[in-house]
Formats: structure tokens, sequence, C-alpha cells
């Protein structure tokens, strides 16, 4: 079964640096990287930890595509 978690990446003028961010698990998940690549793949260093480590998952969050009539 696959799973899917959310990564947010966001460029931080404070820390000079992008931030990523792991939602599902909570406000404080986060990692960092002085490129964009780099942030991404260290999310998702952070991100197989956390699932082999974490008993129960957080269920993942979806987007809803709506259609809407022009």
């Amino acid at each position: 079964m696959k799973i899917h978690y959310s990564i947010l990446i966001q460029w931080s003028d404070e820390d000079k640096c992008y931030i990523a961010s792991l939602p599902e698990f909570g406000a404080y998940t986060n990692t960092h990287g002085e490129t964009y690549e780099e942030a991404f793949q260290n999310a998702k260093e952070v991100l197989s930890l956390l699932m082999e480590e974490t008993k129960s998952l957080p269920r993942p969050q979806t987007y809803e595509m709506t259609h809407v009539a022009v």
C-alpha cells in the first residue's frame, strides 16, 4: 500500500533557506535546505524515518478537485 503525505516547501527570509514542513505530523515537523531540492530530499528522509518510527500514522491530507462550469 502506498501512502501519500504532504510536503510543504517555502523560502524563509529570516533563515535564508528553504523550510520543508510535514503538516500531517504536526506543526513542528520541519527540516530545511539551502536549495529547494535539498529541502525536498531532507523532507523525504525525515518522512521515511517518521513512517518507520510512528506506531499510529496520521491520515494523509487529500486535495479534492472541484469542477466549475464556465
